[in-house]
């Protein structure tokens, strides 16, 4: 999933800071535009799933920041949300100069409520997706706390949200108060999906009711049991990811959008990476998987890492050449379970080793056989274990030529 950093101007002028993520080797299908939750930024977790999710099914993704936020220019104390819906308005006439206007527009949280507003002022807009969201804006500023009233008294004061300090104005909520939010919701007459929490402290499920019952149909409502505000665990954000791509879909022609076309032929395997450390798209044939590091490296524990797969790569053949053994013999094995682990260790613990001077890879095997065999049969399959195509590969010469794309 290739993606580049891009910026474009708010409506003040101020460079917006976006990332706009495109579906790898494929020309997209559509385009989305991400609006993030309230006081996040474009890189939390739940936008990075999405976007990826959004991308695997050909559509490209704009996700930025708002005013004010992350790498965007602009004071976030002069910000409100009709300052947010301009700014969707704005990135979707970048994506319409650069690229095509976007078709879908998802939001998360706040972000939700904006894109619900921002659906009316972007032509192109199709289908509209929300994450966590109020129903009134006027919740958001429930969050403030005891400081709303300083704010309305004094006109401005300093709020602790998510362990950050950020400075609101009395405009902010003055602007919540004018959003006609039943009225927008009910006009919107676009296909809406609405995902919510029941578990949700931040904002109450309820709010997914009231806006399920202000929209007309076509209208959908996803529950995401345990999951929190933020979808803080990674497979409450996937799942939120699958599901808005495959209902993307049928808004999106006659047939739908296929999956992105695949960059890798038969035998043939593909390794994209951005600068989302570590994250790796593979696509192994007609096969997509990811490759990652853990976090205790710099990853997003994504996926397994390279050398995971080589000791996957291990076990799945060990365990296939046994089951085409015994089939062929028609020996009665139930099943074949291969565990392995993978380590370094120093050639000077290695007595049959040849190498004798600094580290060697060393892979441990445990291979447990179910089913009615003789011990003869036991230690056959065990000979057999250690002639399996891959086995060979790693204990014979191997060669890799390597080249630069001009």
């Amino acid at each position: 999933m290739p993606g580049e950093p891009v910026s474009f101007p708010n409506a003040a002028g101020q460079q917006l800071a976006g990332r706009l993520e495109m579906p790898l080797q494929a020309a997209p299908r559509a385009f989305a535009l991400y609006a993030h939750c309230f006081t996040c930024g474009k890189d939390v977790r739940a936008a990075v799933d999405i976007c990826r999710a959004l991308c695997a099914r050909g559509i490209a993704v704009l996700r930025f920041d708002f005013t004010g936020l992350g790498e965007s220019q602009g004071n976030f104390a002069d910000t409100t949300l009709s300052s947010n819906i301009s700014d969707l308005v704005q990135a979707a006439k970048f994506l319409e100069q650069r690229h095509a206007a976007p078709k879908i527009l998802v939001g998360h949280s706040l972000g939700g409520t904006a894109a619900l507003e921002a659906a009316h002022l972007i032509p192109s807009c199709i289908a509209v997706a929300t994450v966590a969201a109020p129903a009134n804006p006027e919740h958001v500023a429930n969050l403030l706390g005891a400081a709303r009233q300083v704010i309305e008294q004094q006109g401005e004061a300093e709020v602790l949200l998510a362990g950050r300090k950020f400075h609101f104005k009395k405009a902010f909520l003055d602007d919540l108060k004018t959003q006609r939010w039943q009225e927008n919701i009910h006009e919107l007459r676009k296909p809406l999906l609405i995902f919510h929490s029941p578990t949700d402290a931040t904002v109450d499920i309820s709010n997914a009711g009231l806006i399920f019952a202000a929209a007309l149909h076509p209208k959908s409502f996803v529950s995401l049991s345990g999951a929190d505000h933020l979808l803080s665990r990674r497979e409450d954000s996937e799942y939120v990811g699958l599901l808005l791509a495959a209902w993307a879909s049928k808004y999106l022609g006659e047939l739908g959008v296929q999956p992105a076309a695949r960059p890798a032929t038969e035998g043939e395997v593909v390794a994209s990476i951005n600068r989302e450390h570590y994250h790796t798209q593979l696509y192994a044939g007609a096969h997509t998987l990811v490759a990652d590091e853990p976090r205790n490296v710099g990853g997003t524990d994504s996926g397994p890492s390279p050398y995971g797969y080589l000791t996957a790569a291990l076990g799945a053949c060990t365990a296939i050449t046994l089951r085409m053994y015994a089939d062929r013999k028609q020996w009665p094995v139930d099943s074949v379970s291969v565990r392995l682990k993978h380590d370094k260790i120093h050639a000077s613990d290695c007595a049959d080793c040849e190498t004798k001077e600094g580290k060697i890879d060393r892979f441990t095997r445990e291979i447990e056989l179910q089913g009615n065999l003789s011990e003869e049969q036991r230690q056959r399959l065990l000979q057999i274990a250690n002639k399996c195509p891959v086995h060979q590969t790693l204990e014979s010469e191997i060669r890799i030529e390597t080249s630069l794309k001009s």
